[in-house]
């Protein structure tokens, strides 16, 4: 058998970076054997979003996991390895805010790649729907919905096997992704795929902005321009605990929008008072639910069809839920009675709950948990019927969900648009009749090439 390829892929995120390496069999019919996560590395450091004004120092930072990348994929291969970084919404908000600022980030991190005898295709910012779309492809792949290799050793498409929506939850951006029963009215929410000769219609939307971190700044500062008193007051932070932040470290992403009065330098008091219902009415002003005449939405007047199916939700939703022990499937008014009972905890009491998480993870464990409740039930329409539909994980065998898989699976050709050709077995019966026909053949022919020199040599002798 041939040695297994490798593939490395950068996710580079609102927050953070993490390189992903990724081997299968290059024996398996088109390639598309089993793909397996060898390794994830987290770059240290923030996002390279947040190297605008140091782009050199984004492509430094890749540097370490990359020294580790290639310490696993063998010397040999390394030149045919293909390498990828694709950067999401946390670079979609730079290029709006300073599209050179982006650029040069961009070809700061090509560089550094460049640097290293791999076979680099690129560095980009990925679309929200592409970002939607490729955790759909990850999600459903492995879970081979799409498509199995049988015991009879061919590539078959299930039968009787439903596809799975994704969820996903970043920084700065949300995901949702899902085969609905109808059709899509929206082309702009509209993805069509031809995976392994099966069509699928999806639906897929990304809403900048809502990632986890943006959505609680965005909170903080309503919460700040709703305030006519310092400190702010902050319903969704623990009772007992208080920081200070400057008007700047608050405005500093375009999906907030700082007051004309407001003075950079000054500096904000923000004090938690640990008040459930006005945490929930807090979180929901973020949003707008009313759809209007247009038909079924989402939020914000964004055109959603009624969702359907298994979800699988990763990333943001999972971390925040398993940090509340909410992943394993409970029931919603246990979900609801958790997140209830976390956020009327005061921050003596988070921190004897949770003695080693970090300060920012108590801080923010209702405030989040509040809003992914917030986004799921009253955003994405989910209900207390649908809720048990909704599975909360983190890997799928030993493979991390996200979009860089899928993202690696289509621009490598692992995923063909159509199904790969099987060789046909024919019944031994035709077998033995078309050997004795081609014998058959071959002695008329000899019989005619020995009549053919027989007549020349007659031919001959007689002329003589």
């Amino acid at each position: 058998p041939s040695p297994p390829q490798h593939g490395l892929v950068f996710d580079a995120g609102s927050t953070h970076t993490s390189l992903y390496i990724y081997r299968w069999r290059a024996d398996k019919e088109n390639g598309t054997g089993i793909v397996s996560q060898v390794e994830a590395c987290s770059v240290s450091g923030p996002g390279i979003s947040s190297y605008a004004d140091d782009p050199a120092g984004a492509g430094a930072s890749l540097k370490p996991c990359l020294d580790r990348a290639m310490k696993i994929v063998p010397a040999e291969q390394q030149r045919e390895t293909p390498t990828y970084l694709g950067a999401t919404a946390g670079m979609r908000l730079l290029r709006e805010e300073n599209s050179s600022k982006a650029e040069q980030v961009l070809a700061e991190v090509s560089k550094a790649i460049g640097e290293y005898p791999v076979d680099f295709r690129g560095a980009r910012i990925l679309t929200g729907s592409e970002e939607g779309s490729f955790g759909w492809i990850t999600v459903n792949y492995l879970l081979e919905t799409l498509v199995k290799f049988s015991f009879a050793e061919k590539w078959e498409h299930p039968q009787d096997t439903e596809v799975l929506g994704a969820l996903d939850l970043g920084g700065a951006s949300t995901q949702i992704t899902f085969q609905p029963g109808v059709p899509v009215e929206d082309s702009n929410t509209s993805v069509f795929f031809r995976l392994y000769g099966t069509n699928y219609s999806l639906y897929s939307h990304s809403y900048l902005c809502y990632g986890q971190s943006q959505a609680l700044k965005m909170l903080l500062a309503a919460l700040h321009q709703a305030s006519s008193s310092t400190p702010i007051k902050h319903p969704c932070y623990p009772q007992g605990y208080q920081e200070n932040i400057t008007v700047a470290e608050l405005y500093d992403s375009p999906c907030v929008h700082a007051p004309s009065s407001a003075s950079p330098g000054l500096v904000l008091t923000v004090t938690g008072t640990g008040d459930p219902a006005a945490c929930d009415t807090a979180v929901r002003r973020l949003f707008n639910f009313s759809c209007g005449a247009q038909g079924p939405c989402g939020f914000n007047g964004v055109y959603q069809p009624p969702v359907r199916g298994q979800f699988f939700a990763f990333s943001g939703f999972y971390h925040i839920l398993h940090f509340l022990n909410l992943t394993g499937g409970q029931p919603l008014s246990l979900v609801n009675a958790t997140i209830r009972q976390i956020c009327n905890s005061s921050w003596k009491q988070v921190q004897e709950l949770f003695p080693t998480a970090s300060r920012t993870q108590l801080r923010d464990a209702c405030t989040a948990s509040s809003y992914i409740l917030t986004l799921l039930l009253q955003g994405y329409k989910f209900n207390i019927t649908t809720w048990p539909s909704i599975h909360f994980i983190q890997q799928v065998a030993n493979t991390d969900v996200g979009w860089t898989l899928g993202y690696m699976l289509n621009l490598t050709n692992l995923i063909p648009s159509e199904p790969p050709t099987a060789g046909t077995e024919l019944p031994r019966s035709i077998w033995i009749a078309a050997t004795l026909l081609l014998a058959i053949m071959l002695i008329l022919i000899f019989c005619l090439l020995t009549a053919t020199c027989c007549h020349r040599n007659s031919s001959g002798y007689e002329q003589l």
